[in-house]
């Protein structure tokens, strides 16, 4: 699926200088280094269904032994001492060392010994996980993700001079010490290295299964049509507390949302959602609804959050009116795509909004190709477009009382009649200070 950086800001995915984004909440990463593989997935979603299905099968498999994957003993900082190890220089240790070498070169070299053991240890402690992680996973059938890493761990792992390592408690020896030491340091260099990109990799699946059991997300239900098709049931944004979840289906014969509702309703946090379900789901991963069914889309694109560029003389509505003509050109080509635009055209006076907004819609909605939702304020524009059989209309309803906004959060089919913007101003305080001006 492709995307562009501008609707990976819309969706708040990743930490910008406003923000934490959602990727810092899906980080259980126990390594650095698996923080670099999840940034990677997230930042690449899959566009064959295959390849995402192989990824949810190894997200499964690695939730049903989540026990042993929290038990993994490896740690940031052991990933750290053996990387450092590899750009410290040693005074050379001798293969083969005597028992009596050994003593002589601990007491000659002590920072370097002292430096080799701690390093040994943390080895040591890191091949025998690598060995306990296959050896809990070896059995796993019809899983290509998996099957490919216990491959690559045990090629690396199955060695004559690692076999000793299973079950060894501790290392006391200065003479095993240095042999290790040696051995790891002249003969398994290259493979500790490749090692450590295995854990890695695991690292970040395991940030991803993590994640989906501790949000409670829901692999979606993946629908083979040549149409484009999303369906989600309860989908509530992961980083709101609380969050009221929704029911949506856009489907060829229903494929546009016509969404009203107040400020603060809750449009632009549903608009977000529904961007992040759709994302998610194409990284190969669960997503925050109760029950997920879509299709594999092509594209992902939003018109959110636009902004001026004043370096450049380029207005608001000049940088939303060439967001737009992307966006057509980029779904002129029949493929799936999903766009979500939020207020369309707050850069220009009402009377040019209306008659530009009802220009785009009804020039979108003829691309059956495509997904769409677009909020707006102008409900006016609404009776323009009842004409057409595949925009369905749906809003967010605030009630008030004594003055006082009750937001609902819960979409309703119809088109919403609000009017609280002087209510808004009323009741912090504005209009009673302009009146005492």
């Amino acid at each position: 699926m492709q995307v562009d950086k501008i609707t990976l800001q819309d969706i708040g995915l990743f930490d910008s200088a406003d923000h934490i984004g959602l990727s810092s909440h899906l980080n259980f990463c126990k390594s650095n280094g698996g923080t670099v593989y999840l940034q990677q997935y997230l930042h690449q979603p899959l566009s064959s269904l295959k390849q995402i299905e192989e990824r949810q099968q190894a997200l499964r498999e690695i939730m049903n032994r989540m026990t042993q994957m929290d038990n993994l003993k490896i740690t940031n900082g052991t990933c750290l001492i053996i990387e450092k190890l590899y750009e410290t220089s040693f005074n050379s240790t001798p293969a083969n060392i005597s028992l009596t070498g050994a003593y002589w070169y601990q007491f000659w070299n002590k920072a370097d010994y002292s430096l080799i053991k701690y390093s040994v240890e943390h080895l040591v402690l890191f091949v025998q996980n690598m060995m306990e992680w296959v050896d809990h996973f070896e059995e796993t059938k019809n899983n290509p993700v998996i099957e490919k890493l216990i491959y690559n761990i045990n090629k690396l792992v199955e060695l004559p001079a690692l076999e000793n390592l299973r079950g060894k408690q501790k290392i006391t020896s200065p003479q095993e010490i240095l042999d290790l030491g040696h051995f790891f340091l002249y003969r398994y260099k290259n493979n500790t290295r490749a090692l450590l990109e295995h854990f890695y990799e695991l690292d970040a699946l395991y940030s991803l299964a993590k994640a989906h059991v501790t949000y409670q997300f829901q692999f979606p239900n993946w629908v083979d049509d040549t149409h484009p098709y999303l369906e989600v049931e309860q989908a509530a944004h992961p980083m709101v507390s609380d969050a009221v979840g929704n029911n949506l289906t856009l489907s060829p014969a229903k494929n546009f949302l016509f969404l009203t509702g107040a400020n603060m309703a809750g449009k632009s946090t549903f608009i977000k959602t529904i961007g992040i379900v759709i994302y998610l789901s194409h990284i190969g991963m669960g997503a925050p609804a109760k029950k997920i069914s879509l299709t594999v889309m092509d594209g992902l694109i939003t018109n959110l959050n636009i902004s001026d560029n004043v370096a450049k003389g380029e207005s608001y509505f000049y940088n939303e009116v060439q967001r737009i003509k992307n966006t057509v050109l980029k779904i002129n080509d029949g493929k799936k795509n999903c766009v979500l635009i939020d207020e369309l055209f707050k850069g220009t006076n009402i009377i040019d909004a209306m008659k530009c907004s009802i220009k785009v819609i009804e020039g979108l909605q003829k691309l059956k190709s495509s997904l769409y939702i677009l909020s707006t304020h102008l409900y006016e524009i609404s009776d323009n477009l009842k004409k057409y059989d595949n925009i369905q209309f749906s809003y967010f309803e605030t009630e008030v009382k004594d003055k006082e906004l009750h937001f609902q959060y819960h979409l309703t089919p119809g088109i919403s009649q609000d009017r609280i913007g002087y209510l808004i101003l009323e009741r912090e305080g504005v209009v009673k200070l302009l009146d005492e001006i």
